[in-house]
């Protein structure tokens, strides 16, 4: 992080003295009994900001990487030693040429984890273990009309294949019932990579390990995201203190709304998550507005902060290959793109208790469409208890429709299918999905307790 990242405005070191008298000596309400990380850091856990970086990455690949073309050399640089990822070697034989579009559909893992060694200690505090906190698997459709982001929860418990060990010392024993954010500490981004595969059936050619200095950078980059507030969030654990409206954050300030999630919904991180989803989707549009994917020099800024803050598999580690990926994505429209959660519930027993367990029903119906590359919609009022919806549906229906792809395998290169407009009846609404669409105007919720 830059020096004039770290020195402290009189605004906020005002802020953190308040803070300092203002902090409870006891847990809040909202933590008893909610899925909640174990190993919270200084001042809380600071892995979840990442779930920014991740969709401004994948935003990045999608929407703006493109301007490489005019400064490949520089990007190349920031772009480090790739992955390996298990099963990769057919996609080493598909290194793009960064002439077109990249052909078909396909499946990008974004993982945070929350001990980088470029990470502040005192602003994100020591951490114990490495832990994948965040995981977001981005679905583009084979006809390149439509996205799904997936918000997979951290504390969700899954199998966990086993996986070879990063430092080449065998491997890790194969687990049935973990919280997904221990796979990295097993095998690294390849074990992140085979839990994701092995929980939603999709094949995952694509994968990018983040940094956490990544979303003030890219914050920074683009000016700032508008976020909405139903009601003024004061949040003594990380510093946010915005009014009932909409504010433009970046920086610090983006961090800490990224941070909130004792003042925010009921104080779970399934709340925050679609707290979130308030400020991804408006920095989605924020991005794709002309203000940035017509000015070359933030552009520029962003790939730089996305590449210099992001380790890619071998498959996706060169420039090309991401260029040909923002090249079928720069025209998505918002109202094809969904941001939804990976379905769970925090009141299960046993091994789920105080965790998330799956909803295996819901999720089927979400990833068998997906495969399928069918569109879907949200329920209208299904935002998440974290964000209320502002623009009068949050069941935007989609543009149009694709038609499936000519190969089955999501991630398999296809020929791009040709899409035709359709009516609302024509798709699928996936009742007890939560979420929203990069189109929808939400605001998030303050602490409703």
């Amino acid at each position: 992080m830059s020096d004039n990242h770290r020195s402290e405005s009189p605004r906020r070191a005002a802020r953190r003295a308040r803070e300092a008298a203002e902090a409870p000596a006891t847990p809040s309400p909202a933590d008893s009994g909610l899925a909640r990380h174990g190993r919270l850091g200084h001042r809380g856990s600071g892995a979840f900001v990442l779930k920014s970086v991740a969709i401004a990455a994948a935003v990045v690949l999608v929407s703006g990487v493109s301007v490489g073309a005019i400064a490949i050399k520089q990007l190349k640089d920031n772009l480090g030693s790739g992955v390996a990822l298990q099963g990769e070697e057919t996609e080493k034989a598909l290194q793009g040429t960064g002439i077109g579009a990249y052909q078909g559909g396909f499946n990008i893992l974004i993982v945070g984890t929350d001990n980088d060694a470029k990470q502040s200690t005192t602003e994100f505090g020591e951490r114990d273990a490495t832990l994948n906190d965040v995981n977001i698997l981005l679905h583009v459709s084979a006809d390149h009309t439509n996205a799904t982001a997936v918000s997979i929860p951290r504390d969700l418990v899954v199998p966990i294949p086993s996986c070879k060990k990063e430092d080449g010392s065998g491997s890790s024993s194969a687990m049935s019932a973990q919280p997904i954010n221990t796979a990295y500490s097993y095998g690294g981004l390849n074990c992140v990579v085979q839990t994701v595969k092995g929980l939603t059936g999709l094949d995952i050619p694509f994968a990018g390990l983040i940094s956490f200095n990544g979303v003030i950078e890219m914050t920074n980059a683009i000016g700032g995201v508008p976020v909405c507030a139903n009601k003024p969030i004061h949040d003594t654990y990380t510093g946010l203190d915005i009014p009932a409206g909409t504010t433009t954050l970046q920086g610090q300030d983006a961090l800490a709304f990224l941070r909130s999630r004792h003042s925010i919904g009921d104080g779970s991180d399934l709340g925050r998550i679609s707290s979130q989803q308030v400020y991804l989707s408006s920095m989605l549009r924020t991005i794709k507005s002309k203000g940035v994917l017509g000015n070359p020099a933030k552009l520029l800024k962003l790939a730089q902060a996305a590449t210099e803050n992001m380790t890619l598999s071998n498959s996706l580690n060169n420039v090309s290959r991401m260029i040909e990926i923002g090249v079928a994505l720069k025209d998505l429209p918002l109202a094809n793109v969904n941001f939804v959660q990976y379905p769970g519930s925090t009141a299960g027993t046993g091994v789920y208790s105080g965790k998330v367990q799956p909803d295996t029903d819901t999720a089927g119906l979400l990833f068998d469409a997906i495969k399928a590359d069918k569109q879907f919609t949200i329920p209208e009022g299904s935002t998440g208890i974290g964000s209320e919806d502002t623009s009068g549906s949050t069941a935007t229906s989609p543009a149009t429709t694709p038609a499936a792809p000519s190969s089955g395998a999501a991630g398999t290169p296809t020929a791009p299918a040709t899409s035709s407009t359709t009516s609302p009846s024509q798709t699928t609404q996936i009742s007890g999905l939560t979420g929203q669409t990069a189109a929808d105007k939400t605001c998030s919720v303050a602490y409703k307790f």
